[in-house]
Formats: C-alpha cells, structure tokens, sequence
C-alpha cells in the first residue's frame, strides 16, 4: 500500500490487521531512509536504532515469505521512504495499491504535527513517479483507492479494495480495539494519536474542512497537480 503520510494509512493497516490471514508491517523503510538523507524527523534516533537501516535486506523482506505463515502480507509504505538511492525493481514483484488524499487534507494534518511540510514530505511526487512506473510494468493502472471514499462507506470501499485483491472481504476490518497495537513503528506515539483512540473508521473526518495557513497554499496548489494525476484511477464510490 502506497501512500503519503497523514492519508488515512495507519488506519488501513490496522483494518487488514483485523483479517486472520493477514500479517501486517509498518513503513518497513522508514530507519533506511532516515539513515540515508539525514533528515530530521520526530524520534529520529530510536527509529533508526530499532529499524534496519539496511534497504537491500528491508527489500528481501518485503518479497520474502509471509511472516507468521499467513497469506497475505500487507505492507504499510510511505512513498517519500523510496528515494532515488534505493532499488525499486522489487516493486514489480509484490501487488501494489495507492492510497491517496485531497492535499488540502493532507497538508492540514501534517502541519499539526509537524510545521511547514514541504511537497518531499508529503510523498505526492514519488506516489505520481511509482505509480506510473507500475502502469509501466504492467501495461495498466494499478488499484488506487481514496481515503474520503474510504470515510463515506468504509464497507463498501473496503469491500471493493478486496474484490480488486483477489480477497474476500472480512467484515472484521470494519472494527478494532483502541490503544496501541503490537506492530505500530516505534514512532507511534508521536503520530497516532487518533487511531489509538479510534475503533473503526471515522466519518467526522470526512465532513471536517481542511484549515492550512496561507503561506502552505501554494504547496497545496502544486500538491494538487500531482493529485489530479491519478485521481481519475481511483475506485469509485
């Protein structure tokens, strides 16, 4: 699942971690692409202590065996995590799904959290950029399914994401327990505050308009460029 942060991802994972034949991984890059470029992000320091800040072995995990013998292994990607630097020609063995976002949203929730997001921290680019390296691959558009469709009839969405999977649908992924999970990234409690208090998908969510400074409109404008581009792929509601 490819998605930029603040785009309803935890939230997925945490409903394919319902699923009993479903093991889950969270932004398995993450330490490896701290570690590369340098940045500096919350908790920078412990993620890369507890990650593998190695992408060659992260990439020989992604396409290794299911962990804990399920047969499905959902993997929760940041696309910003893919810079330049690391080999994408494993994409083209695994399924890939988009999960987007209005950027507006996007920007909104990000900028609570951390201030003054730039297009690199939002993923748009590399979303766009993997997106059409997979239509490439494969001769088609890929699965792209949008987080507010997602809000506005969670089990609809979700059912026609696993249609598209090859899955059944499992009525489990509607509902979880609050508070933190076992497979949350160590940078959890700096980010997942929400999904911790949640037990389902929220609607309030969808209906709340999104508040950006104006000095981040024009981030939104060009955000949206990249957007538009693979919007009309999305599943319809």
């Amino acid at each position: 699942m490819w998605s930029g942060p603040r785009n309803l991802s935890t939230a997925m994972m945490v409903s394919f971690a319902q699923r009993h034949d479903c093991a889950v991984v969270d932004e398995p890059f993450y330490a490896a692409y701290l570690q590369a470029t340098g940045l500096v992000h919350p908790m920078r320091e412990a993620i890369i202590s507890d990650g593998e800040t190695d992408p060659s072995r992260v990439v020989d995990f992604c396409v290794g065996s299911v962990p804990e013998d399920k047969t499905v292994f959902y993997q929760k990607h940041m696309t910003h995590h893919m810079i330049p630097e690391f080999d994408r020609e494993w994409i083209s063995r695994v399924r890939n799904v988009f999960l987007i976002r209005d950027p507006s949203r996007v920007i909104a929730s990000y900028h609570i959290k951390r201030e003054d997001p730039t297009l690199t921290d939002i993923g748009i680019v590399e979303q766009v950029e993997i997106f059409e390296r997979v239509s490439d691959m494969t001769g088609e558009a890929p699965i792209v399914i949008d987080s507010t469709d997602i809000l506005g009839d969670p089990e609809q969405m979700l059912g026609k994401l696993c249609h598209s999977l090859g899955l059944s649908f499992d009525k489990r992924m509607l509902h979880w327990l609050a508070g933190p999970k076992p497979y949350d990234g160590i940078w959890a409690k700096h980010w997942y505050g929400s999904v911790w208090e949640s037990t389902g998908f929220s609607k309030s969510s969808k209906s709340a308009e999104p508040v950006i400074p104006a000095s981040l409109s024009n981030l939104a404008d060009e955000a949206q460029q990249y957007f538009n581009r693979i919007k009309p792929h999305a599943l319809m509601l």
